[in-house]
């Protein structure tokens, strides 16, 4: 592997402060939750998976690609990582008091499809290989991945997610008291907030 312990470290910490940012996969999974449990719940969680897996995949293969035909395309991508975080966090924080809209096709009943929920949710969204092709050359040399990195920065994105979504499918009371209060949901937000720019301050640097 070329990739650093540290190096994989500082990504985990920035897969989790987005991981912290309250949105759509949280309300179904809470939804899903209150109505069946943690059976109804799990299922989704695997769906988000498979999606965090795919999205890094695609967004290093076309990142490498890219640096073959453009020089100085990493340095580019680095600063754009470094902005994005910055951004994201600014914006967490400016709208720490806003609600979070829900979609009732993320909660039906159902095994299969709490798993096509989780599936749609993560992979619906196009800007997600975008997000990925800013975020990765910020925190790794993409040029130089090998086999065993790739995996290992594909588990990353698929464990911490995945065990955040666990947990917050077995702390279902907490959550819920978290969901419903505003001043609780603020304080998330402003820690998620600052996490990212943490995280993006600390790029340029890495």
């Amino acid at each position: 592997m070329t990739v650093s312990p540290l190096e994989l470290a500082l990504y985990a910490g920035g897969l989790l402060a987005l991981f912290l940012t309250p949105g759509p996969v949280w309300l179904a999974m809470i939804a899903r939750a209150l109505s069946g449990g943690f059976h109804a719940a799990w299922p989704l969680a695997l769906g988000v998976v498979v999606g965090d897996v795919i999205w890094p995949f695609l967004a290093i293969l076309g990142v490498t690609w890219l640096v073959s035909v453009f020089s100085g395309f990493l340095l580019v991508l680095k600063w754009v990582a470094t902005a994005f975080f910055i951004g994201m966090g600014v914006m967490i924080l400016k709208n720490a008091d806003k609600t979070i809209s829900s979609d009732s096709r993320l909660t039906r009943p159902g095994m299969w499809a709490g798993f096509m929920a989780g599936l749609a949710v993560i992979l619906g969204n196009p800007k997600a290989i975008l997000f990925y092709m800013g975020m990765l050359p910020g925190f790794f040399d993409l040029g130089a991945l090998t086999l065993p990195d790739i995996a290992a920065i594909c588990a990353l994105s698929a464990a911490v997610p995945l065990i955040g979504n666990l947990i917050l499918a077995l702390s279902l009371d907490r959550v819920r008291r978290l969901m419903t209060s505003p001043t609780a949901l603020r304080r998330t937000n402003i820690a998620a907030g600052c996490l990212l720019l943490g995280v993006g301050c600390v790029i340029p640097f890495t």
